[in-house]
């Protein structure tokens, strides 16, 4: 499985911006994806995740009401639509996937197998 992340960028407190993961090598229905993100000197923070199949959407606290995560089965990819965006939404943004996740493991970085490269959000004040 690869992962191809993309739609990051540099915008204002306030504004919008949609992250596309694009999923080769296997259906991406068949798999959980999810965002991490990571700001300059903290550690890869879980952002949201759908899981496979028709499975549900989960969401960080800080995210919740302004993020929504979805999947575009027929392009094979995973995006993640953020509105409303705040300086401290600033980072590295991952995707990664998995084809065991279970909900327990959700925000646990380790438990998914695949990760793209990384699209970096900026978003200044």
């Amino acid at each position: 499985v690869q992962l191809q992340a993309s739609g990051g960028g540099l915008v204002q407190a306030g504004d919008s911006l949609r992250l596309s993961c694009v999923v080769s090598g296997r259906a991406s229905g068949d798999l959980s994806v999810a965002w991490f993100r990571q700001a300059p000197g903290k550690g890869r923070e879980f952002v949201a995740a759908i899981f496979r199949n028709y499975g549900r959407p989960y969401y960080t606290d800080s995210v919740k009401g302004r993020f929504s995560i979805s999947r575009d089965r027929a392009k094979n990819t995973v995006s993640l639509q953020m509105n409303s965006l705040k300086p401290e939404d600033t980072a590295v943004y991952y995707c990664g996937a998995s084809s065991r996740l279970i909900l327990s493991s959700i925000v646990v970085r380790t438990a998914y197998n695949d990760w793209g490269q990384g699209t970096l959000v900026t978003v200044s004040s």
